[in-house]
């Protein structure tokens, strides 16, 4: 069905509802379990295996590691209280239907990502109850310098099957750091080796300066082998931890959430930056610049 149902998706997205109601066989994709490693956050590297949890092994885990570059996961970003205080605001908003069992309240300019084309649209800014989160963006050196154009809260649900597909996020105006903060229970991202480089704007960033090393006049997309056999990495985000993609994680390999991974109820932010043509001293400045005093603003 490529008409949008009223559960949300579209195409070939699926979630239980659509797929009980329609009789839409789920798209399932066999992943090469016994060629996986977790990535363990205490000592940046990962180590074989399937189970999130191996990363609790920690220092004692088994096998060989494998270097896995451009992550970055604080574990307890936030404190119970206050996820419990960004749970009260996010619920107190409309959610809206999404692809693939999702519910989201989506906050930032309006993209049209094949014509290459960014306004203002209805963005106002972001509701004042999340102000603490990108106050404490601060803390983290990753971070330090990090402009938040877009966010957005995301709701995955066991109930609906909730899930999303292997993607990059658009690079032709998302920059080099994907941010996400957990909460509510913890979850998984699921690293697959992305085959498709004339997918998602990836062109762009060969001619982009590097944020995070300035030394490094751009970033290099990594051609792949054909004939290798890639692993699958897997990231735990644990409730309430912050996780940063950047650098070969975030544009060598596809990221994706497994309908298995979800377990209970899910909530998670998502925060993007501007590319740099769009910040100060870009060619597209101009067309950043209100986009950006917008995103500095905060409401009740």
């Amino acid at each position: 069905m490529n008409k949008p149902r009223p559960c949300g998706c579209k195409g070939c997205r699926t979630c239980l509802i659509c797929e009980k109601n329609y009789g839409i066989t789920s798209k399932n994709v066999d992943l090469e379990k016994e060629n996986s490693y977790v990535y363990c956050p205490h000592c940046d590297k990962a180590w074989p295996g399937w189970d999130p949890d191996e990363y609790k092994k920690h220092p004692k885990h088994d096998g060989e590691p494998l270097e896995y570059p451009g992550v970055h996961v604080k574990l307890e970003f936030l404190t119970p209280e206050e996820e419990h205080k960004l749970m009260e605001g996010i619920d107190r908003r409309p959610w809206s239907p999404s692809q693939s069992g999702r519910r989201k309240q989506n906050m930032g300019p309006k993209c049209n990502f094949k014509k290459n084309k960014i306004r203002e649209g209805a963005f106002d800014g972001f509701p004042k109850f999340s102000k603490f989160v990108q106050d404490k963006f601060g803390e983290t050196p990753i971070l330090k310098d990090f402009t938040t154009i877009e966010q957005c809260f995301l709701e995955y649900s066991p109930e609906r099957g909730a899930s999303i597909d292997p993607h990059i996020d658009d690079c032709w105006i998302w920059g080099e750091r994907i941010v996400t903060v957990n909460l509510l229970s913890d979850s998984v991202l699921t690293m697959t080796y992305n085959r498709k480089s004339n997918y998602y704007n990836l062109d762009h960033v060969g001619t982009y300066p590097s944020v995070l090393d300035p030394t490094r006049e751009c970033y290099r997309i990594k051609p792949y082998k054909p004939e290798t056999n890639y692993p699958i990495v897997r990231i735990p985000m644990p409730n309430r931890s912050l996780l940063v993609l950047y650098n070969s994680a975030r544009y060598d390999w596809e990221h994706q959430v497994l309908r298995e991974d979800v377990r209970e109820r899910r909530v998670c932010i998502a925060y993007r930056e501007f590319t740099p043509p769009y910040l100060q001293n870009g060619v597209k400045h101009d067309e950043g610049e209100k986009i950006l005093i917008k995103a500095q603003q905060y409401w009740d």
